[in-house]
This record gives structure tokens, C-alpha cells and sequence, in this order.
């Protein structure tokens, strides 16, 4: 059973009653970012129950130390971890000597959360029957600016209902925190300095091993019936915490306001120097803004976020949520502003999964930051991966690779492989792939021929050069085969000639290929410069193409399809549907030896090919495939419904398409996977997105052109969105009646609607 106490609202998160079994399921759903921080919606006031606290800074990162059973040659020194930050959010209310705690009250009624996805605003309210007699109502606003991106904002009042009482409020800021996910409790954070000026105070504090100099700061203001009041804060400290502690008397009915601006500044973007200071001039610049300034100032950024990237569905509540939530969190996590930055699984979520950086971005995000923001935005997440091909050809050294090979990492924070599991670290390669068909896919999509000669062909060189080493020649087939490898169906390791990775390899070499030829041809500079820092010949070139030509491909004629890898057919081939619903999910009810013995698939493998090359496979192969691989699929992967919704709904399969595309947009609001406690699954919420706009809007690059083949769900009346394709906005939008697109912009843009040539003119509308 899925969970279901979000209420179903277009822009908004609402949890109404207080069920602490669902507190850290809501610490993950309500989680807000900006791009260069995030925080799980965990509550400002002291919470004695079970939760999961997480502040989190951009690019700020921690190298543990791999904890394995048994070393092995080529194994990382460490698994990067997304570390738990200094706490700013803290707010310690005493209301007659009681500690308020929602975990010890007698009663707590009125209890409300909101997520205002559309403004960028959290709200929190109740009203909580103390042990001592006090009825205290709460209301507690927070945002994480837009405008000023070091900066977090809380409103917090408190008025007493049943009587007068005093109140002490204590505003903090705590370096005294821990990483749930650690692999030795080591302690991520040392401690400096612990001070505070007036109404300011901070914590200083570094990463151990990494250096990363923080600031942790907070200004606050006090206000009694909305008038401010002048009280000095007596400071509160501690080797690790500071707060600044306000005593107040209030009488029954009167309203007690906290605003509290605090946040980080990083010796990432200030030298250490000056880190106080700078921590002081920025929140002094949020307060000169106050409050609510500074929150119309965040609506104001959303709208125009909002304006690009917004999907409409109408007549489906829940599904227009689901893709509002998901774009949303994008937005949250990544703006673009910062090629050191990339996207983490987890975002600013939670901690699973480590580092920043895995091929979801690449084979999932890119298309949607690319559709939906400037075209530098997604060049700065390939320029990410440019930076780090030194430490690329340098993971692949350590495996024995030579001559400029790369091997880019499963997971990294600065471009050395950081991921501890070897199915995962030695063998789930394809990774590599997913980095070149980017490029492609960016350029293709853009027309931005500069990134290839400038950055691109030294990474699709080195890159080729792995393929070509990683791939060996087989006697006995008469054919390149690559062995010992996991694809992106993680649930088979150590397979031997994954389809995927063998495809993706052949593909990898063949357009590196026809890439050199067109460099040479139109950018001679940049050819002569990339051929004497590689050392590239001819020859070499030639042996890529030896290896291409003659790749391996597993095949089972009887069925006509392609295996998913070398012994697929040798296993007991029972289709999900006959699976109990109490071994679901498999992967938290079986053992590891169960899952790698069954056929079943945690995520799109051989479609995932089919998904990428789709042009390269007729629509009869893609229907016999699909049908052959999608009852073996449990989809445990978030990365897999988006897949198979898009092909539905090439296939015309509408009904499986909108059950996919559910899936893939309520992942997490309807906890499918039983995790969403842990964080959410910020990666394939670009998937979510590429549902809707490549599945039932069809779009693709065709001839050069933007073409779409509109489809949709009986379930809607009507759905829109918008994308940017190369500086020119279109709109598409889809009813039952028909598709109407319209052109923002002063050029005419071509386009293809069922296979058909269209010129679309600068604000006109076409409905067909």
C-alpha cells in the first residue's frame, strides 16, 4: 500500500494532523532548496521523536574512508559524502519552564504543513497542548532565498491561547552534528570558533580532511503584535553552539514573532579571511530587505522560473502535482550558475548515495536543463565533466588502462571515483557512455558546435580509447566481446557481454569517429591542438572502427530479440505478475544471490539502449523488445518508470504510459519504494519531465528540427509546456480537439508535427 496523506493540490504540498510515524517521510517531501544549499523540513523547535536531520551546503563534501570486507586492487581510498551542516534552523522555545516538544505534548491540534511550490515558501502551524497547561499556537515560515543564495529566512510566532505566560526563545546555530550515513563515525566537521556580535552569531567551522571553511551565521528580529521591539539577546554558547536567548512576557492572545535570517558562506566562493564578515554583510543585506521583501523577492524568482519550466495538466489533480513537485525539486537542487556544481541523487535531501555526481545527470538530467533554462546552463554540466578528465584518465590508470584511456567515475564529488561497491565501481562502465551521448545529444539539440572543438573531442577521445582497451577479442566468436561487466540493470552483476554496454561502446567509437572527421574539417585549430596534446593517429582511429564494426551482440533468434546478456535465457523466466505482492519489493525481501539468479530487472537495460538509439531501431523492433522485457521489470530503480512511459506512448500503449508516468512522477509523494524517509529520488525527476514533453508530446530532434507527435492520457483534458530550443520559445499545447503551438520570439522556427513540415511564425499560433 502506497502512502497517500499528501492531499492532492495543483501547487502545494499539504500534510494536515500530526502523525509522528510519517515525521521523517515529511522531512524529505518538504525539503527546500536554492541551488547552493538545502534543508530537510525538519522542525525549527526542539523534536525529542524520531526524525532525520539535514542541512546540506552545495560542493561541500567529506572523503570517508571505503569500509570494505576484503580490499582489492583499484578499490577508492573513500566514498564521498554529502555532509550534514551546522544546523541554522534551531529555534528553542521554553514557554513557564517547558521545553516545547511535539513529541511530549498531550495533544496537538490544527497541525498543518504546506509546500508553496509555485511562491518557494514552507509553512508549518498547530496548536500544542503542553504538559504544564499551555495551549501555545505556532506558525513557522521559511524559505531558502533565490535572491541571495547564502541566505535561509524564518518567521516564527508563537502566541499562548488559555493564558499569559512567559516565553524564552532561543535562536541558535549548532556545529554539534552528525552524518547518519557514515562508514566509521568519524567526526566530518572540527569546531573554531563559537562567538556572536549584538544579534549576530556564528559558528566557524572546517571539514576535516576536504578543508572547506564555513560560517554558519544568524541576525534575528523580534516583533510583539507585528510591531518590532528592541531586546537584546543574551548569548548562549557552548564548544560547538551559540544562540541568543529572549525572554519575553506575553499575555494571553498576543503574538510573539522570530525572524530569523541565517545561513552559510564557504570558503568556496570567500577566503577564509573574511568569512565572518562576509556571513555578517549578508544577513545584514537579507534584514535590510526584511522578511517579507525578501519573500515577494523569492515569488518573483519563482515566477520566472515557473514561466519556462511549468507543465499544466488539466483535469488531473494528482498527475499535475506529481510534475509540478518534480520540476520543482530540479529547480531546488541546480540553477546552472556554477559549473563546479553539479546534481546529486539526493540533492539537498538526505545522504544516501554519496557523491554529487552520477550518469543520471548526463543520460537524465541534461535534457530537461537543456529544454528549460539558457543552453549554458546544461553546456555548464558538460563543461563539469571536461574539468575532470585528468582525474578520469587517471581512475582508469589504476585499472590498468593506458595511453589516455578514461574511465569516468560512478560517483564523484571532484572527479575521482568515490563509489565502494566493485559491481558498481569496476564494472557498471556503460556510465562512460551515457557521458559521450550527451555531448551528442547537447550538440544535437543546441547546435552549439563549439563544446566539441573546444572541450568535448578530448573527452570523446579518451573515452573511445577505453572502449576500445576494455573491449576483447574472442577466438571463438570471431568477435569483440567486453566481459566482466554490470549494465544499468544493477540486479546482474559481473555479466559478460551486457547489450547495453556493448552498444553503447560500438556507438561511443563510430561517432567519435565521424566527430574527428568533421573538427578537422571546420575547426582546424582546435583539431591541430587536440591531435598534439592526444597523440592521435589514423591507425588508432582505424582499430576503434575494427572493434565497432565487429561487436558482439547477444541474440536469441527464436524470439527475435536481443539479450539483455551472454545466459539471460538460462534463467527461470517468471514474469513479475506472478511475483506475491509481500516479496515487493525485492530488493529489501530477498538476499542478493536470490535477486542476481532471478530475470528480474530493476531498471530499463536493453530499452534503455532502444530509449537512447531510438532512431536506430524500427518501431516493430522496439514493440517485440518492449513486450519481451518489460514483464521481467520491477522497476526498483526511480530512473526506470520515465523510460518505459516514453515508449508506451511510442507504441501508442497510452494506458501503460500513464501508469508509468504515475510512477515516475509520485516516486516519491506515494513512496513506491518504501524510502522516501531516506531523501527523495532528485535525478529521475527529470524523467518525470521527459515523460510528459518526449513521451506524450513526442518531441524529438528530427532532420535538424524540433518534432513532435502529440499524444494524450484519457485520464487529462488538456496539458502544456514550454521549451527552448536553440534561443527560440515554442508552447506547445495538447487537448483531445487538437495541438496548438506557438512561437515566442522575432525568427521563424521549422518544425515537424507527425512527420510533417511546418514553419511556425513568431507569434502566431498553429493549431492542428
Amino acid at each position: 500500500m502506497n502512502q497517500d496523506y499528501i492531499k492532492p493540490n495543483e501547487w502545494s504540498l499539504i500534510e494536515e494532523g500530526f502523525n509522528p510515524q510519517k515525521v521523517k517521510s515529511s522531512e524529505s517531501l518538504f525539503s527546500l532548496g536554492n541551488g547552493a544549499m538545502g534543508q530537510r523540513a525538519n522542525f525549527e523547535e526542539d523534536y525529542s521523536g524520531e526524525s532525520f536531520q539535514g542541512s546540506y551546503i552545495a560542493g561541500v563534501y567529506y572523503p570517508d574512508k571505503t569500509r570494505v570486507g576484503w580490499w582489492k586492487n583499484g578499490y577508492p581510498e573513500y566514498f564521498a559524502k554529502v555532509l550534514n551542516a551546522p544546523n541554522w534552523i534551531g529555534i528553542h522555545v521554553q514557554v513557564e519552564g517547558e521545553t516545547l516538544d511535539l513529541n511530549t505534548c498531550t495533544k496537538v491540534s490544527d497541525y498543518a504543513r504546506e509546500l508553496n511550490m509555485k511562491q518557494g515558501w514552507y509553512q508549518r502551524s498547530f496548536v500544542a497542548s503542553m504538559p504544564n497547561g499551555v495551549d501555545l499556537k505556532v506558525k513557522a515560515t521559511r524559505f531558502l532565498s533565490m535572491t541571495l543564495t547564502e541566505v535561509g529566512a524564518i518567521k516564527y510566532e508563537v502566541t499562548p491561547l488559555n493564558r499569559s505566560v512567559e516565553v524564552v526563545i532561543t535562536p541558535y546555530v549548532d556545529g554539534g552534528i552528525t552524518n547518519e550515513d557514515s562508514n566509521w563515525d568519524d567526526a566530518f566537521w572540527q569546531i573554531n570558533e563559537v562567538s556572536s556580535k549584538d544579534d549576530f552569531a556564528y559558528v566557524r567551522s572546517m571539514t576535516n580532511k576536504t578543508a572547506f571553511d564555513v560560517c554558519t551565521g544568524m541576525l534575528n528580529e523580534l516583533y510583539l503584535d507585528d510591531q518590532k521591539v528592541e531586546v537584546k539577546g543574551e548569548v548562549v554558547s557552548e564548544s560547538r553552539k551559540v544562540g541568543l536567548k529572549y525572554t519575553l512576557k506575553l499575555s494571553q492572545g498576543q503574538k510573539a514573532t522570530l525572524v530569523k535570517f541565517a545561513g552559510y558562506v564557504t570558503s568556496l566562493n570567500h577566503k577564509s579571511e573574511v568569512l565572518v564578515e562576509a556571513s555578517e554583510q549578508i544577513l545584514i543585506k537579507a534584514r535590510n530587505y526584511g522578511f517579507d521583501a525578501l519573500l515577494e523577492s523569492q515569488i518573483q524568482e519563482w515566477d520566472a522560473i515557473w514561466q519556462m519550466a511549468d507543465i499544466t495538466i488539466k483535469g488531473d489533480v494528482k498527475a499535475q502535482q506529481g510534475i509540478r513537485f518534480n520540476i520543482f525539486q530540479l529547480n531546488q537542487t541546480y540553477s546552472g550558475k556554477d559549473s563546479r556544481l553539479n546534481i546529486g541523487p539526493k540533492g539537498f535531501t538526505g545522504e544516501k548515495y554519496g557523491g554529487s555526481t552520477y550518469w543520471d545527470t548526463e543520460a537524465y538530467c541534461i535534457p530537461f536543463y537543456m529544454a528549460t533554462k539558457d543552453e549554458k546552463v546544461a553546456r555548464n554540466l558538460l563543461t563539469y565533466r571536461y574539468n575532470q578528465l585528468d582525474k578520469a584518465i587517471e581512475n582508469a590508470q589504476k585499472l590498468g588502462f593506458t595511453d589516455g584511456a578514461a574511465l569516468y567515475p560512478m560517483v564523484t564529488m571532484d572527479g575521482e571515483e568515490c563509489h565502494n561497491e566493485w559491481e558498481i565501481t569496476f564494472e557498471e562502465i556503460h556510465r562512460n557512455g551515457s557521458i559521450l551521448f550527451a555531448i551528442y545529444n547537447y550538440t544535437r539539440f543546441t547546435a552549439d558546435k563549439s563544446y566539441i572543438p573546444e572541450m568535448g573531442l578530448e573527452v570523446m577521445i579518451a573515452i573511445s580509447r577505453f572502449w576500445k582497451q576494455r573491449a576483447n577479442f574472442s577466438t571463438d566468436k570471431n568477435q569483440y566481446v567486453i566481459l566482466g561487466v554490470t549494465g544499468p540493470n544493477e540486479y546482474e552483476n559481473n555479466v559478460n557481454n551486457n547489450w547495453f554496454t556493448n552498444y553503447i561502446a560500438k556507438w561511443c567509437m563510430e561517432y567519435t569517429a565521424q566527430t574527428i572527421e568533421m573538427v578537422k574539417e571546420d575547426y582546424a585549430d582546435d583539431f591541430a591542438r587536440v591531435i598534439k596534446k592526444t597523440k592521435l593517429s589514423d591507425q588508432e582511429v582505424a582499430k576503434w572502427l575494427e572493434v565497432a564494426e565487429n561487436m558482439y551482440f547477444p541474440f536469441d533468434e527464436k524470439r527475435n530479440v536481443y539479450l539483455q546478456q551472454d545466459g539471460f535465457l538460462d534463467k527461470e523466466l517468471v514474469p513479475v505478475s506472478e511475483l506475491s505482492k509481500t516479496q515487493r519489493p525485492i530488493n529489501q525481501k530477498w538476499s542478493w544471490d536470490r535477486i542476481l539468479r532471478s530475470p528480474y530487472i530493476k531498471q530499463a537495460d536493453v530499452l534503455q539502449g532502444f530509449y537512447f538509439f531510438e532512431d536506430q531501431f524500427s518501431l516493430e523492433e522496439l514493440e517485440r523488445h518492449f513486450d519481451f522485457y518489460e514483464p521481467y521489470t520491477v522497476h526498483e530503480s526511480s530512473l526506470s518508470p520515465c523510460v518505459h512511459s516514453i515508449q508506451a506512448a511510442v507504441l501508442d500503449r497510452m494506458d501503460q504510459a500513464y501508469t508509468f508516468y504515475l510512477r515516475t512522477s509520485r516516486l516519491d509523494l506515494d513512496d513506491y519504494n518504501k524510502e522516501v524517509h531516506e531523501g527523495l529520488h532528485i535525478t529521475s525527476m527529470a524523467g518525470t519531465w521527459m515523460s510528459v514533453v518526449e513521451g506524450f508530446g513526442g518531441m524529438r530532434v528530427k532532420n535538424d528540427c524540433l518534432s513532435f507527435d502529440p499524444k494524450i492520457p484519457k485520464e487529462w483534458d488538456a496539458f502544456s509546456f514550454k521549451v527552448n530550443f536553440r534561443n527560440q520559445i515554442l508552447k506547445v499545447e495538447v487537448s483531445h480537439s487538437g495541438t496548438t503551438f506557438k512561437l515566442e520570439g522575432d525568427r521563424e522556427l521549422k518544425i515537424l508535427i507527425n512527420g510533417q513540415s511546418t514553419m511556425l511564425q513568431p507569434d502566431n499560433k498553429i493549431v492542428l
